[in-house]
This record gives C-alpha cells, structure tokens and sequence, in this order.
C-alpha cells in the first residue's frame, strides 16, 4: 500500500544540526525510473527510450525511510521527467506536496514551488561527506 507522506520533518533531518537547517521542511526524493515493458509494435516507437528495449517512464517519489509516497507509471520510455511531472501536477491525482514543503529532484528537474533539483555546475566535494567527517 502506498501512502503519502506525513509533512512534519523527519527525525533523520531534525535531530540533525548538519541537515536541520537546510531541509528542514523536505519531505522526501521525487526521480523517474525506467521499467522494462511490453507494448503493441504500432506504439513501440514512442515507448523506445536510449537502450534497444521498450520501456515505461515511471513517476516515483520516496520519503526518509524510503518508502513509496507515490506512483505514476504509463508514461513512454522516451518521455523526459520534467514532461511528466508538468503534467502530473495539473491531474486531479497528482503529487500533493504540502504548502511551504518540498522534495529533493535530480538535475531532471527545474526549480519550481515544491521542487529542489541541485545547483548547476557546482563542483562538490565527497570527502566532505565520507563517514569520517560524519558528527
């Protein structure tokens, strides 16, 4: 059973001095897989995302425990995740994202309310991330 998520912090971000005052209102992650799929041949054109295989474009978001908070599937191989989530937030059944809360996107995504994808061109650096330099 999928059930959205609740939009009080997460425990993981609020007993965090390092996250607390950055994520402090992030509900979870939001990204697009591809799954593997089967279609009639007269639509497997559209459904032909980069590799040889027909595939599906699959909306998903997971909270802090990473947990599925939400699903969207259908959408063709080929379809981009910033496509999909336009239009998924113009459904009656779309993504609730609560007022002033966010999620976490891949580069994917633009920013927009409710969405956080990361900085372009920043160069980060991973050691400062390495268990070592961990409180």
């Amino acid at each position: 059973m999928i059930k959205p998520t609740s939009s009080n912090t997460p425990s993981k971000i609020k007993n965090s001095y390092r996250w607390f005052p950055y994520f402090r209102d992030c509900i979870g992650a939001i990204d697009g897989t591809h799954v593997t799929s089967k279609v009639r041949r007269s639509m497997s054109a559209a459904f032909r995302g980069r590799k040889h295989h027909t595939r599906q474009n699959v909306l998903a978001s997971v909270d802090f425990d990473t947990r599925f908070t939400y699903v969207l599937a259908g959408w063709e191989g080929s379809a981009h995740d910033a496509s999909i989530l336009s239009d998924n937030l113009t459904r009656p059944d779309r993504l609730q994202i609560p007022e002033g809360k966010f999620y976490l996107g891949d580069a994917g995504y633009a920013c927009r309310p409710g969405i956080l994808p990361p900085f372009r061109k920043p160069r980060y650096h991973l050691n400062e991330f390495s268990p070592r330099n961990r409180p």
